[in-house]
């Protein structure tokens, strides 16, 4: 039986452009033996439209200028309905079809922070990834370090900057910790958007400024020399880690241009060029952070490895890029999953998560004496 599959992408985020290739990539991938695919887009405002998937995307092949192309008459919304979700056009009330489970591939601020996966609790719709605890988390890169550090994982040393906050003292402070070069880098935000190298005083202030316009936290790092090590994670209980590879920038860092608009931005070297006790190390991290973070579904997990052989943790991304040059389903198909049974895990992955929950909650509803 084909199960009905709605992929949900642009959205009101600053990698609105990376979701649509991701999206684009998703699509052309999915066994449509298996399943019967909506492609749900959300448009920067935050419309939401029941998308044709002969013309959704403007400039498709071009990442700077890929667009959606959706129209007022494709304005749709989603509605709970006796345990089904169904999609009803604005425009006439119509019955477009209904929901067994949703593929989210928004990428950062409301898409990987939790308020989707909140959004999609409410519904009673399973998600694919992680939910609403594990994507905050993952997404809140302040408190991600600190519940890392509780965990004994290593991180790079850091200093967090606040709305109004005296940027002098914060300045002081990162040079007693560990001084320059650093990277500046909002709490809460995802794919290097906002991030900036510096190496002075006032490259520094002026960074703090740029990123804080972002949001109301801002990391100040130490600049880690080492080599850039990537894990990718699929499971909810039974965990698999991929084989790792490594990310080899050709711009000053990893930024958001290298990752997606840039196709000779980095090198991508799979396998990376380490030992077997190194890649045992990284695979034994990547699921230790991905476990203490309570992740589900998958996770890109991205460390340093330093020149004595250290490995630091960088970040977690819970909603990792499935564009055709991302690391997260490459790192996966070297591993043995192709890209079609790749989503068709992952889905299932998602019905299987939300099946508990069910059993969860009318096992306390049983119990409840109201």
């Amino acid at each position: 039986m084909k199960l009905n599959l709605g992929l949900l992408f642009g959205g009101r985020s600053g990698e609105h452009e990376v979701s649509l290739q991701s999206a684009k990539s998703i699509a052309n991938a999915v066994n449509r033996e298996n399943f019967t695919l909506f492609l749900l887009a959300i448009d920067k405002q935050g419309n939401w439209f029941l998308a044709d998937e002969k013309n959704y995307l403007l400039h498709a092949n071009d990442p700077k200028n890929i667009k959606l192309n959706v129209r007022s008459e494709q304005q749709i919304s989603l509605i709970p309905n006796n345990n089904t979700n169904q999609i009803l056009r604005l425009s006439d009330g119509r019955d477009m079809g209904t929901l067994d489970a949703i593929f989210p591939i928004i990428h950062g601020t409301f898409g990987e922070d939790g308020s989707l996966q909140g959004f999609c609790s409410m519904l009673n719709l399973p998600c694919v990834g992680a939910d609403v605890l594990g994507s905050s988390l993952g997404m809140d890169k302040s408190i991600t370090k600190q519940l890392l550090i509780q965990g004994g994982i290593p991180v790079a040393k850091f200093v967090l900057a606040e709305k109004n906050c005296n940027i002098d003292q914060v300045i002081e402070g990162t040079k007693k910790n560990f001084g320059y070069p650093v990277f500046v880098k909002p709490a809460c935000s995802g794919s290097s958007v906002g991030v900036f190298k510096a190496e002075n005083d006032k490259v520094l202030k002026d960074a703090i400024k740029r990123a804080l316009r972002y949001d109301s936290r801002v990391l100040v790092e130490e600049c880690i020399e080492g080599r850039e090590i990537e894990c990718a994670i699929l499971g909810n209980d039974d965990l698999l880690a991929s084989i790792p590879g490594e990310i080899i920038p050709r711009h000053a860092f990893y930024s958001y241009e290298a990752k997606y608009l840039d196709s000779e931005g980095a090198r991508l070297d799979m396998p990376a060029n380490i030992p077997d006790q190194v890649v045992e190390q990284v695979q034994y991290l990547a699921k230790k952070t991905y476990k203490l973070l309570s992740c589900s579904g998958m996770a890109r997990v991205d460390m340093f490895l330093t020149q004595t052989g250290d490995l630091i943790l960088n970040e977690i991304n819970t909603l990792p890029g499935f564009t055709k040059i991302s690391m997260y389903p490459k790192l996966l198909e070297l591993s043995g999953i192709p890209y079609p049974e790749l989503i068709e895990r992952l889905v299932n992955l998602a019905l299987e998560k939300h099946k508990l929950k069910e059993t969860h909650l009318r096992n306390i509803l049983s119990e409840s004496s109201y």
